[in-house]
């Protein structure tokens, strides 16, 4: 199994990574602020007004990592990456499934399938642990839905039907949203979901760790040797990384939402630590957009027990298990890929 690395997230402005000997540099204002071993990271993620030597970024992709440049407020960039690795067939065959309508719905099917399970997981989870403090009715209610479109999605359909479903689903689970929410009720609310620009709180938190996730995820993939611009679920269209963002959808209600809501219900979020400009976009300060790093970083190093496999791995690791099965049902040694569900 593929030993779990963290990725590095620069962002302070003006930061400089450069390389030295084996390790990763970052200089601010030509002093030296952190020393990291090349080996102990497996991504890069640089913010805003952050440059990397030359020499770093080929050091980079030599061993592996990925370097992401986002926008100080998380939007993507642009990614330097080295060779693709992996089995050329590999990816030729993860060509000729996407270009195969029953394939694509197939594996569609089972994507989603992850997602709306553990969607209904998160809700029935706030049933238990604040039953007393939510409209648990209505939040029961919306499981029950869920549980509906589940039982539904085991026949087949095709590709535009199945979008249908995940989109009834979604809005189903966000329209409860906001009862989960049980602290700052006034300066934390969902009515929702809106991106490009958020323009709440909330769903600046979700929209920032959705692209820390797709990162993760398009690493993970690379890593196996799949190409993470070609999905089943997001058809191509360039620039977007189709794969990734197929792949991300079992892994948005149990890691990205919850953790939102964690942040907001323990109060490590506060209502100082978000602006609206005059557009009524909503963007986080510096300060709360690195305790929002840090505490994602700290939740990919918990321990979960992958239901498939039937080991306990840390959760930074799901990513790569699960583009490791994405491969092998691909190559068809197995005859359908096994979404993550969180139980």
């Amino acid at each position: 199994m593929k030993k779990h690395l963290n990725t590095l997230f620069v962002t302070t402005q003006g930061s400089y990574l450069a390389k030295e000997g084996e390790t990763v540099v970052v200089k601010i204002e030509k002093e030296i602020r952190l020393r990291v071993p090349i080996h102990t990271i497996g991504g890069i993620v640089c913010f805003g007004n952050v440059s990397c030597s030359p020499f770093l970024m080929g050091f980079c992709a030599k061993n592996g990592v990925g370097v992401s440049f986002l926008s100080e407020h998380g939007h993507f960039l642009a990614r330097v990456q080295g060779p693709v690795s992996g089995n050329v067939l590999l990816r030729r065959e993860q060509y000729r499934r996407a270009d195969d309508p029953r394939t694509s719905a197939e594996l569609s099917r089972c994507l989603l399938a992850g997602k709306i399970a553990n969607s209904r997981t998160v809700l029935q989870r706030a049933i238990r642990d604040h039953g007393d403090k939510i409209a648990a009715d209505e939040v029961g209610f919306a499981v029950k839905r869920l549980n509906n479109y589940l039982e539904i999605m085991t026949g087949e359909h095709d590709l535009n039907v199945l979008r249908g479903f995940e989109g009834d689903a979604a809005h189903i689970y966000f329209r409860v949203f906001d009862h989960l929410i049980v602290a700052q009720k006034d300066k934390f609310t969902f009515a929702e979901r809106n991106r490009r620009p958020p323009l709440d709180n909330v769903n600046a938190l979700l929209s920032f760790i959705y692209t820390l996730l797709v990162h993760d995820i398009r690493s993970a993939l690379e890593v196996v040797g799949l190409d993470p611009s070609v999905g089943f679920l997001h058809r191509d269209r360039p620039g977007r990384p189709g794969l990734a963002l197929d792949v991300m959808e079992e892994f948005r209600p149990f890691l990205a939402d919850r953790l939102v809501l964690s942040l907001i219900n323990l109060r490590k979020v506060q209502e100082k630590g978000f602006t609206k400009s005059e557009t009524g976009a909503v963007t986080m300060n510096d300060e709360t957009r690195k305790m929002v790093l840090v505490s994602y970083q700290e939740r990919k190093q918990e321990e979960i027990f992958h239901p498939f496999i039937e080991e306990k791995v840390t959760v930074g690791i799901l990513f790569h298990i699960q583009a490791m099965l994405m491969a092998r049902y691909l190559r068809g040694d197995m005859d359908g890929y096994p979404p993550f569900i969180w139980k």
